[in-house]
């Protein structure tokens, strides 16, 4: 076996001398250089990034894994990306983060990665960078937080959503608020449900890149720290029979990724990071392999924001291996994973102990998918929909659109009396794609007008070119592509104008003619780009679409392992 990082400690000489010596600075002894695989923890430990707040101690289980494998760990710092904190948007920053990832791995001496996710763009952003260099690459998750306890009854980050509309309504108050807020986040690690961050983990662990079980075990629990090990000692072996991200990443792969997660309601942010990491490791993915590798595939897990219980809950009841299970007929179990076993092989003995948690594919908690994807004249490109956690009601609807030019415009407006809005209409809101806001911020699910919520109606259609929160729920139409700011169809709608939504028949047209629409696009004006310098300047120049993964045009494909030249 030849180690990639000989060539930096295996040299004689002065170069030799020069790599080694600074390393020994920090007390490793000589025999830590000769012929040791060198394993790189990729950790994105922030005190900014409070889910990840835990990742110094979950590291150093992987060390011992690592150590007990006979490898050398080495731990290095990427920029992290807390979902919570971040202005305008994280998003904006995940292929800022997926650069520093990838040069990171190329240019220092490691033979195999480990990469350290868990707040939602923290995932994306490693695995596509690691993917850009294709090394032997495992990924070790945070976990979820454990569910919040107040005033009797379990709370989580979907329940944010309700606050705010009972606050919105004078049904909580501050004081209220305060203690729900001191309630909620009641442990380390992520959101306690099944949102974007616990639906990149069981990506990871869908796509094969993880081992089993890594995507549900609590922060909390030791097993956590367990898995942490195992997985340092796996990295190790991973090295040893050259087993690289590309061999674990094929199309197959992706297939069964999308099938879990329409399986287990993940979040809509699923479809963007995918996409991207499939255009780093050369696999090519549309759109339309979401609507079909999601179709005829019910819910299975009950998890909010489209069911009733935690990500914790669904550990207890038998982990993501029991939903693969139960739904194996959909999946390709032929897979190989990062453990050298297959999809089938890894979840052969997988049982659910709680069938209240995890349904089946005869009893489904709930028969609607939980991905869909539309196409119409008003997303040229596509959106996205999630209609295992919106109203059914609303699946089919037809509404005169209510239109907010951008969020500044929404938020001045929203809740004034004489807005011409009722529970008939449909909200859209404009310019908050990659590009428009920029950074494709959560802002999709529109909190409704205080007029309408006063009425004790608490979905709407909604329709926007920005995201959704994974733990958000409502009737709400996602990623229309092109967005306002690229000049699409989108741009162009008005209030007044008719749009028609119609999940079943993957539509949502506007009743606009073609002759209409020519003479509003030719009058556009393209807004003005908010940034002329820095990292912000060249997201905006050189972002795509959300139909292509909202990735930076130039770093889709990979640039291999390969460094050309010395340091000295």
């Amino acid at each position: 076996m030849e180690l990639r990082s000989r060539n930096w400690f295996g040299k004689t000489g002065k170069d030799g001398f020069i790599y080694r010596a600074w390393m020994k600075n920090q007390g490793i002894p000589p025999e830590e250089f000769k012929g040791k695989p060198v394993i790189g923890i990729c950790n994105t430990w922030s005190e900014l990034t409070p889910c990840n707040a835990h990742f110094r101690e979950l590291a150093e289980s992987i060390k011992h894994g690592v150590i007990q494998a006979g490898g050398f760990p080495v731990e290095f710092p990427v920029m992290s990306l807390g979902e919570t904190l971040i202005k305008p948007t994280a998003m904006l920053y995940r292929n800022l983060v997926s650069m520093d990832v990838e040069e990171s791995i190329r240019a220092n001496p490691v033979d195999g990665v480990v990469l350290m996710c868990g707040c939602d763009k923290t995932t994306p952003s490693l695995v596509m960078g690691a993917c850009s260099v294709n090394i032997p690459t495992l990924v070790v998750s945070g976990g979820p937080m454990l569910a919040g306890k107040f005033r009797g009854r379990d709370i989580g980050t979907s329940d944010i959503w309700r606050f705010g509309e009972a606050y919105k309504l004078g049904q909580m108050d501050d004081q209220d608020l305060e203690e729900a807020e001191s309630a909620m986040c009641r442990s380390r690690g992520h959101c306690a449900v099944m949102g974007t961050a616990s639906t990149m983990a069981c990506m990871v662990e869908s796509l094969g890149l993880s081992l089993p079980g890594n995507a549900s075990i609590p922060a909390a629990d030791a097993r956590r720290k367990v898995l942490a090990q195992r997985s340092g000692l796996r990295i190790v072996e991973m090295v040893k029979e050259n087993l690289q991200l590309s061999d674990v990443l094929t199309k197959k792969a992706f297939e069964n990724a999308i099938r879990v997660n329409a399986a287990i309601g993940g979040s809509t942010n699923f479809v963007l990071h995918m996409i991207a990491i499939a255009g780093r490791i050369g696999v090519e993915l549309k759109l339309e392999d979401f609507d079909r590798c999601s179709k005829g595939i019910p819910l299975l897990a009950n998890l909010q924001p489209s069911g009733e219980f935690f990500v914790e809950d669904l550990y207890y009841a038998g982990g993501l291996p029991a939903v693969m299970k139960e739904m194996e007929s959909f999946l390709h179990g032929d897979a190989l994973t990062v453990n050298g076993k297959t999809v089938h092989e890894n979840i052969s003995s997988a049982k659910c102990y709680n069938p209240a948690v995890i349904g089946t594919l005869d009893k489904p908690f709930k028969t609607e998918t939980g991905l869909a994807i539309l196409r119409g004249n008003l997303c040229e490109g596509g959106c996205v929909i999630k209609p295992s956690a919106a109203s059914s009601h609303l699946m089919k609807h037809r509404g005169r659109a209510v239109v907010f030019e951008d969020i500044e415009d929404y938020k001045k407006r929203i809740d004034l009396p004489d807005l011409d809005v009722d529970e008939t209409c449909i909200l859209v809101l404009k310019n908050v794609g990659p590009k428009g806001y920029p950074g494709m911020p959560e802002v999709g699910n529109m909190a409704l007008p205080k007029k309408i919520l006063q009425k004790g109606i608490h979905d709407m259609v909604r329709i926007s070119d920005g995201r959704m929160s994974g733990t958000g729920f409502g009737t709400v139409v996602l990623h229309a592509s092109p967005e306002a700011a690229a000049g699409g169809n989108f741009a162009v709608v008005k209030t007044g104008d008719y749009i028609s939504l119609d999940v079943d028949a993957r539509s949502l047209m506007l009743e606009v003619s073609e002759e209409e629409l020519a003479l509003r696009k030719a009058s556009w004006i393209a807004p003005k780009p908010l940034a002329d310098r820095g990292y912000v300047s060249l997201y905006i120049r050189h972002v795509n679409q959300a139909h292509e993964g909202a990735d930076l045009d130039f770093l889709v494909g990979n640039s291999s392992s390969v460094v050309t030249r010395d340091s000295h």
